[in-house]
């Protein structure tokens, strides 16, 4: 899964929830569920996600809407080897990549 978002500090929840094409209380739901999200808040009480909370959102992203695991089981599978999940995950980004970047050769051939 490939998301859009500028290069730049800190992301509104309404950045994050476009970005994902999820509503804003699924990034508010997922982020009181999942201690791995953190997002600061300012003074008037808005959530910013740093580039952390990003590369979390994209892993449970990727564990509860494309390979189908419940909330429960998605926090089952962090919390039991979560350097493994976080490794698979960045393999798969990674191949991903690779297969975009091939699919635009062909293309162009």
């Amino acid at each position: 899964m490939h998301i859009n978002l500028p290069e730049k500090r800190y992301y509104k929840i309404g950045e994050v929830a476009k970005a994902f094409d999820v509503n804003t209380s699924h990034i508010r739901f997922w982020e009181k569920e999942f201690d791995i999200i953190k997002p600061k808040k300012n003074a008037k009480g808005n959530r910013l996600f740093t580039q952390e909370d990003i590369k979390n959102f994209k892993l449970i992203y990727n564990l509860v809407k494309e390979r189908g695991f419940t909330l429960e089981g998605a926090k089952l599978k962090l919390k039991k080897n979560p350097d493994s999940v976080f490794n698979n995950h960045e393999i798969i980004v990674r191949l991903e990549a690779v297969k975009a970047e091939l699919l635009k050769i062909k293309n162009s051939l």
